[in-house]
């Protein structure tokens, strides 16, 4: 390779075994705190990121994430709080994994270096042009997500990526890289770590601020969520209540016949109560 993979640095601390649990835990604490900086470095890319989902998804795009392992199964976390939360159809935003849904739990041999999978996964899941594409990848070097980039970019999707390396064959291959650059793990190579947490706070930042530009938030409350739950149910009275002043009861009624917080805070303004 000709570039420095930061990712695969040996760490800065040495005999780990010989050192306490509390010495481990405030040397973990101590690298993990680095990683919020290294993100704001590269809020720019972010950006520009952002933009791209945004206006894809307002077109009739649709966002997908493709990755091997940890950072596979990083976008399909992302992926699958998306319906959720803010109540978007669940192929909207899409989290693909080398190996496919059996590598989620356990590694499948190989599956990050095949150059011809991810394209086959992507046409699986029905990508098609103007869709956007994340390829998310810590040492930057992930075969099957490089190539799946490429492919997609020639199909005349978006592309973008999210690494842990600068100056990476997976950034020079995505239309809109980022790039955040976390420095070496306290465990040599183990890129679940900081790079992990890395590109779990960009994911955050991808979906949530999307989402926000398309209206999927009002306020600051997950005015679309799905009441998949009784804590759901009571936090989504609790806004209707909130926000219109009727009783808790009532709201809770309203929010089980409309379906939403979003719908019954309408009909309530718009009707005075149901």
């Amino acid at each position: 390779m000709d570039f420095d993979k930061v990712t695969e640095r040996s760490s800065k601390y040495s005999d780990l075994e010989k050192k306490s649990v509390a010495e481990l835990l405030q040397i973990i604490n101590a690298e993990d705190q680095s990683v919020p900086a290294a993100v704001a470095k590269a809020l720019p890319q972010i950006e520009k990121v952002v933009e791209q989902i945004v206006t894809s998804l307002k077109n009739g795009g649709r966002l997908f994430y493709i990755g091997a392992g940890t950072s596979g199964r990083l976008g399909i976390v992302d992926a699958s709080e998306c319906p959720p939360t803010f109540g978007v159809p669940f192929d909207l935003v899409n989290g693909i994994i080398a190996g496919g849904d059996q590598a989620i739990r356990r590694a499948v041999e190989n599956a990050e270096d095949n150059t011809t999978q991810a394209w086959i996964d992507l046409q699986r899941e029905g990508a098609k042009s103007g869709d956007v594409v994340v390829g998310i990848a810590a040492s930057g070097t992930t075969p099957y997500v490089i190539a799946g980039l490429k492919t997609a970019a020639e199909n005349a999707l978006i592309t973008a990526c999210i690494t842990c390396n600068a100056g990476s064959p997976l950034a020079r291959a995505a239309q809109f890289p980022i790039e955040v650059v976390v420095g070496p793990e306290v465990v040599t190579g183990s890129s679940r770590m900081k790079a992990g947490t890395a590109q779990k706070l960009v994911l955050n930042m991808l979906s949530t601020t999307s989402m926000i530009q398309l209206g999927r938030v009002r306020g600051n409350k997950m005015v679309d969520m799905q009441l998949s739950n009784d804590k759901l149910v009571d936090r989504g009275t609790k806004m209707i209540v909130e926000e219109t002043g009727i009783s808790y009861n009532e709201a809770k009624d309203l929010l089980l016949t409309k379906g939403s917080v979003r719908k019954a805070v309408d009909y309530t303004k718009e009707n005075g109560s149901k």
